[in-house]
């Protein structure tokens, strides 16, 4: 029944993924610990190796639709993959709690710059290779952050390519997808040295995954850009939130849930209502 429970959990995760160009790690990693009854470390290993597997998959339905920058990719993740090799030899010998806490910090962060946006870019940037330099630099520090936490680096690379690079949010999408394959199964290859893998549960877990994220990439294009943006950062927040609290001490987590709540209602509250509010200052 647990296993069941978590194949259809996978799926939604495949889904988010797929849409998203991120999210997946972000779902996967609670899932496996808080569904699967995984330990940190396992969870975040297992995780790196269903995202690559289904990132390399939905990444072709995305190529068919125009919306891969193909050189960008290959370099920012060829940069990334090193970063990631090293993040997850490092991670391997961290508390769980350690890793789990900074995952958090990070996804709040990113999802905060994500609600914010930026200038609408001329739709020419839909064919605009990003500089090497700076491809290269965004993706070692991504792909550090990858195999260090465990997340294929979607909630951080769309918005690298979104926000810094002015990639129409689509085209940031599927590019990511090519990114988070490379990067998750370098920074794989870093936990396998120290932490062993439930095969079976993987297998199960990444083949519904993979239906998600297959579904999730064919719905891409019917939704607008701005919804996008701004629904994948609510999305990184939310689970943000919902991580961090779990690594507060048992009696403080309602103080500390109430306290996320109360700050979640006022961004909301600001956004929706508030002209001048930083969380709309860059609406196209």
């Amino acid at each position: 029944m647990l296993l069941a429970v978590t194949a259809v959990l996978a799926v939604v995760v495949g889904v988010t993924l797929g849409l998203l160009g991120g999210g997946g790690s972000i779902l996967m990693v609670p899932l496996l610990v808080y569904v699967a009854g995984l330990d940190a470390k396992a969870a975040i290993a297992t995780s790196l190796l269903v995202v690559g597997v289904t990132s390399a998959v939905s990444v072709f339905g995305h190529a068919r639709a125009g919306r891969v920058r193909w050189r960008t990719g290959l370099i920012f993740g060829a940069a990334g993959m090193g970063g990631a090799l090293v993040g997850g030899l490092i991670g391997g010998h961290l508390p769980g709690q350690l890793l789990m806490g900074a995952f958090a910090v990070m996804m709040v962060a990113t999802a905060i710059a994500m609600l914010r946006g930026r200038k609408a870019v001329d739709a020419s940037a839909a064919h605009t290779e990003l500089p090497i330099g700076r491809v290269l630099l965004d993706g070692a520090v991504v792909g550090l952050v990858t195999g260090l936490v465990g997340a294929g680096g979607g909630f951080l690379v769309v918005p690298a390519l979104a926000l810094l690079g002015g990639l129409p949010m689509a085209v940031a999408i599927g590019t990511s997808l090519l990114v988070i394959a490379m990067k998750s199964f370098a920074g794989l290859a870093g936990y396998l040295a120290t932490v062993p893998i439930d095969w079976a549960l993987t297998g199960v877990v990444t083949a519904a995954a993979v239906v998600g994220s297959l579904l999730g990439a064919r719905l891409v294009a019917r939704i607008p850009a701005e919804s996008l943006r701004r629904g994948f950062g609510w999305f990184v927040l939310a689970m943000g939130a919902f991580v961090l609290v779990q690594q507060v001490p048992g009696d403080l987590r309602l103080v500390a849930l109430a306290g996320v709540a109360a700050v979640g209602v006022a961004m909301g509250t600001c956004s929706a209502f508030v002209p001048r509010c930083p969380l709309r200052a860059a609406r196209a």
